[in-house]
Formats: C-alpha cells, sequence, structure tokens
C-alpha cells in the first residue's frame, strides 16, 4: 500500500455517534408539565349561620312575649292563692249544696293546684318547643298548636272556677293576652317564609374566593 493510498482512505465515521448521541433528548432539557389551575375551582359548600327571615323573628318575638305574659299570670294566681280560695269555694257550694265543709276546701284546692300546674306545665313545653322552632326541629308548629289549644282550655277552666272576683279579672287579662299573642307566633310561624326557613335545615354557602355564581 503506497502513500497515495492511504492518503485516500476515508477516516473512522466518529461524527455518526456523536451525532446520534447528541440527537437523545436528555432529561434535564424537558419542560416541567403546568401545573393545573385552581382559580375556576368551585369551592366547597360550608354552612353559615344567616339572619331568619322577618317572618320568623316576629313569631319568636310573639312566642317570647307570650311567654313573659304566662310567667306574669302564673306568679300574680300564686299570689292571689290564699284570696280565691273562699271564691273556689263558693262556685264549687253552688254546683252541691250537700257536703261538708272539709270537702269543700280540699276539692278548692285541687281545682286550684290542677289549673296552676296546668299553666305551669305548658309555659315550660312552649319553652321547649320555641327552642326546637328555633334550631329547625320538624313538626314543631304541630306541637306548637297543641299547647296552644290546650292552653285555651286551660283558660276557660281557669276563668270559670279560678279566676272569680275583683282579683280575677286582671288575671283574665294577662292570660287573654298570653293567649292572643301565642296564636299571633304560631300564625307568623306558618308563613311561606318560615315555612321555606324550616325546611331548609341549614344555611349553606360557597367559601370565599370560589368562582362567580358558584355560591347559594
Amino acid at each position: 500500500m503506497t502513500t497515495s493510498d492511504l492518503e485516500r482512505r476515508p477516516e473512522p465515521d466518529n461524527d455518526v455517534g456523536r451525532t446520534g448521541a447528541a440527537s437523545e433528548p436528555s432529561g434535564e432539557g424537558r419542560a416541567a408539565p403546568a401545573r393545573p389551575s385552581l382559580a375556576d375551582k368551585a369551592a366547597a359548600p360550608v354552612l353559615v349561620k344567616k339572619p331568619a327571615p322577618v317572618s320568623v323573628r316576629a313569631s319568636q318575638l310573639a312566642w317570647v312575649l307570650s311567654l313573659a305574659a304566662g310567667a306574669v299570670a302564673v306568679v300574680y294566681l300564686f299570689i292571689i292563692r290564699q284570696q280565691q280560695l273562699p271564691e273556689i269555694v263558693t262556685a264549687i257550694r253552688a254546683v252541691d249544696d250537700t257536703r261538708a265543709d272539709a270537702t269543700y276546701d280540699a276539692a278548692a284546692d285541687i281545682v286550684f293546684w290542677v289549673v296552676f300546674g296546668a299553666f305551669v306545665a305548658m309555659w315550660l313545653v312552649q319553652v321547649t318547643l320555641l327552642v326546637s322552632f328555633s334550631n329547625r326541629r320538624p313538626n314543631t308548629r304541630w306541637w306548637l298548636l297543641g299547647t296552644v289549644l290546650f292552653t285555651g282550655l286551660a283558660f276557660l277552666a281557669c276563668r270559670e272556677m279560678v279566676a272569680i272576683g275583683d282579683r280575677g279579672v286582671p288575671l283574665v287579662r294577662i292570660l287573654l293576652l298570653q293567649l292572643g299573642l301565642a296564636v299571633l307566633g304560631l300564625l307568623l310561624a306558618a308563613l311561606p317564609g318560615a315555612l321555606r326557613w324550616t325546611a331548609r335545615k341549614h344555611d349553606v354557602a360557597r367559601a370565599p374566593g370560589s368562582a362567580p355564581g358558584g355560591g347559594l
């Protein structure tokens, strides 16, 4: 082999290996994937405390005033107990005048304490039911209606047998005020806005930063 043949011999193709290695993509040169956007995500609903409708607040006010009048009536009835017992005895004697005096005294005590206990029991039940109504418990209005009807019957019994004489006139007026306020509170609680408020049970809203139109 002559010198001219060596000069014409091609050199090894080392550039092919270098070119192939350079053409392979390296991990360091890849761009990181874009992070998902959180700006348009709807936030999860959260429980909030919204003001009650006007009808509910008016109903609650009427019931509170009714309970206040009922408390005054109970206290006043207890204060005039000794003065009213002879009046009750007279009313019982008008029905049957053939019994002993001790029997009339015992009957007067029984009548008084039965009426007094009925008013106290209904007052306590109405306080409990008012709390249940404020907490949106179902069917509370029906129970309140039952207490109003029972209080009306107790009022009739009290007017006929206990609230007798001059001292009984203020008691009758106070009881009428209590009963009227209770009926008003019950009617206000039955308005459409109050019914929807109870049916929702909870006030739900979207957290701050939610997408437009995502709140309730």
